[in-house]
């Protein structure tokens, strides 16, 4: 048995099926790992879903941004943007058994044995992995109860940039929300910039790699995201980022979990959209 986490897959879903043909992916035996944002501005979102989901115990995918945004534009709350591809997802016979699904997917899911941890983007330096699980699973009782379509209406946003422990109600949601599906840059009290979007060094002054944050509570597992696609794909301080841009003509990029170290096996992917 083999364990893969898989980075962006953003609809691409032929890329996607050379890689699993390349590291030789047998859904009876290995187990997939995907980082989020399984949709969106690629060719092919609906057969993706439909088949991650087919793939019932031998993946587990975390959501993404992207993911969430279609969510939201299911229920009415957000109209397609400009870019967006999710149009044969919404009208599909299927779609209330995807979207269904969809919503019941975890934000964070970790491995103890293995010691590590998939979420899409990151987590805030005062979060541990027992703290994250938990924040996390206050947002999945919203996506998996009758406040759906309230937590999709006051999801969007920047504020609270910050997490206190104090915070309530939707400003306590949004916040847990943003660090695990939009967090690239925060400083060392977990003050988010959710506006830079670039690689290392473009951020604004006094912000880092969230995985470069001092004094950061999750060091106890590795953790496995993806989301930043124009930070290169490899090893950063107990953290792997699989996002190898794959939608913009970069690589879709899969990592081997249970060995020694890392295995990495990326494919060329073509361009979907000029970034």
């Amino acid at each position: 048995m083999a364990i893969y986490a898989i980075g962006d897959v953003q609809g691409c879903y032929t890329s996607l099926q050379k890689l699993l043909a390349t590291v030789n992916f047998d859904s009876s035996l290995d187990r997939l790992w995907f980082t989020g944002d399984l949709v969106n501005r690629g060719p092919d979102s609906l057969e993706v879903l439909r088949f991650v989901k087919s793939l019932a115990t031998s993946a587990v995918t975390v959501l993404g941004n992207h993911d969430l945004h279609l969510l939201a534009m299911t229920y009415g709350v957000r109209a397609p943007g400009r870019r967006d591809t999710l149009n044969p997802v919404l009208t599909a016979p299927d779609r209330d058994e995807l979207i269904q699904w969809l919503r019941h997917r975890p934000l964070i899911y970790s491995d103890n044995k293995l010691k590590m941890t998939l979420v899409h983007a990151g987590l805030l330096p005062q979060w541990d992995i027992t703290e994250a699980s938990s924040l996390a699973s206050e947002v999945e009782q919203a996506l998996r109860s009758d406040a759906l379509p309230a937590f999709l209406e006051n999801m969007y946003g920047d504020q609270p940039t910050s997490w206190e422990t104090s915070l309530s109600g939707w400003d306590r949601i949004r916040v847990i929300t943003n660090a695990l599906t939009r967090l690239r840059f925060c400083d060392s009290r977990g003050n988010m910039d959710l506006e830079s979007k670039g690689p290392p060094g473009t951020q604004r002054p006094g912000y880092v790699p969230w995985f470069e944050a001092e004094n950061r509570r999750s060091l106890a597992h590795i953790l496995i995201f993806g989301h930043w696609s124009t930070l290169p794909v490899g090893q950063y301080h107990r953290a792997i980022a699989l996002d190898g841009g794959c939608l913009w003509g970069g690589k879709l990029t899969a990592v081997r979990l249970d060995c020694d170290s890392p295995e990495f096996t990326q494919i060329p992917c073509p361009i979907s959209q000029t970034p």
